[in-house]
């Protein structure tokens, strides 16, 4: 069984930094473009970066320049580094991820969500 568990999230003043962590659980993982997501109030879920596994990565022009993203696949984690936070970035942030995994002597790639993680910016 696969699970994504995102950490990180919490309470950050305007300006402030913070790391989330999407840390995918199971055995034998193959783990293609992993992604983060942002659902704020009043708003459609939206992108907010991804990387594949060959390490290129995509932002959203919102948070490009003030957001890194990353990944260590010898711990099946993806990291996303959020600097100068601003109220907007407010949201619930959840991970996303193709992975591979073998079942009954084949291989098969699914699509997984994270729970997510609450991200608050104070003015």
């Amino acid at each position: 069984q696969v699970q994504l568990v995102e950490s990180g999230g919490g309470l950050v003043q305007t300006g402030g930094s913070l790391r989330l962590s999407c840390a995918a659980r199971g055995m034998n993982l193959r783990i293609f473009t992993m992604t983060w997501y942002r659902q704020s109030p009043g708003r459609q879920r939206e992108l907010v970066a991804n990387i594949t596994s060959t390490g290129e990565t995509n932002y959203a022009d919102s948070v490009n320049g003030r957001f890194t993203v990353s990944r260590d696949d010898d711990k099946g984690t993806m990291y996303l580094q959020m600097y100068t936070l601003k109220p907007e970035d407010t949201g619930v942030y959840t991970c996303y991820a193709r992975i591979m995994t073998p079942t009954s002597g084949m291989y098969k790639v699914d699509a997984y969500w994270g729970q997510g993680t609450q991200v608050t910016v104070s003015s």
